[in-house]
């Protein structure tokens, strides 16, 4: 149910239900625990009870937990952890920010292009980084007064890749790249799943504006 909320939705008992594959009264059970730990929080609108998870920090931690148990030896019995579907590699949203094979090579291109300035431990967005994401259509007045303002949740910081085993970009900044992918149409979601699709506009904005051609045409993610 944890990994269901990893795309950053809020779900419903009866759909998390069935993504587990247990009877409601169950999900219900279990639903409250993770609220009473603050894994989750609950979002109520009308008569209906939506769960999502409580924060990124949450999600930073089921990816993590992702990466060491993909890096386990294998035991006698083998465990399913973690994206294994083509299109969940290519290219799939990790709680707000985009992961997978093109998330890393967005950091990739950010980070050569000296937009952004990554370590292990945090992430700067530069001036040029601030010019350039202007003049794709991102809202960097909000990213800079962020900045500015020195509180609150962190502008940019690496986000490490449990199947690509790299950095990724997180924070406010990874959180409106990846938003105004789907508002502006370079990336839709695939329904019941994290996975995300280019489409041909995408395509030609990574290949042109961020140099992903051959990062995106790898892959194999569908043009759509």
């Amino acid at each position: 149910m944890l990994h269901a909320l990893l795309d950053g939705r809020a779900l419903t008992a009866g759909e998390l239900a069935r993504v587990a594959g247990v009877a409601a009264p169950t999900a219900s059970g279990h639903l409250a625990k993770m609220e009473e730990t603050g894994l989750i929080a609950v979002v109520a609108q009308g008569r209906h009870r939506y769960f999502r998870l409580s924060g990124p920090a949450v999600a930073r931690m089921l990816e993590a937990i992702m990466e060491v148990a993909s890096s386990a030896p294998p035991g006698p019995r083998k465990l399913s952890v973690g994206p294994k579907e083509k299109a969940l590699r290519h290219a799939r949203t990790c709680y707000d920010h985009l992961a997978g094979t093109l998330g890393v090579g967005l950091a990739d291109a950010l980070t050569a292009a000296g937009h952004v300035e990554l370590t292990e431990e945090a992430g700067i967005l530069t001036e040029g980084g601030c010019a350039f994401l202007a003049a794709i259509g991102l809202n960097v007045e909000a990213l800079k007064a962020r900045r500015a303002a020195r509180s609150g949740r962190i502008l940019c910081r690496p986000c490490l890749d449990w199947s690509e085993r790299r950095f990724h970009l997180a924070g406010a900044l990874g959180a409106e790249l990846c938003t105004h992918s789907l508002q502006a149409g370079w990336i839709r979601r695939l329904p019941g799943s994290r996975a995300v699709l280019v489409t041909r506009a995408g395509e030609r904005v990574f290949r042109e504006e961020f140099g992903l051609r051959g990062m995106v045409e790898e892959t194999g993610v569908a043009a759509l």
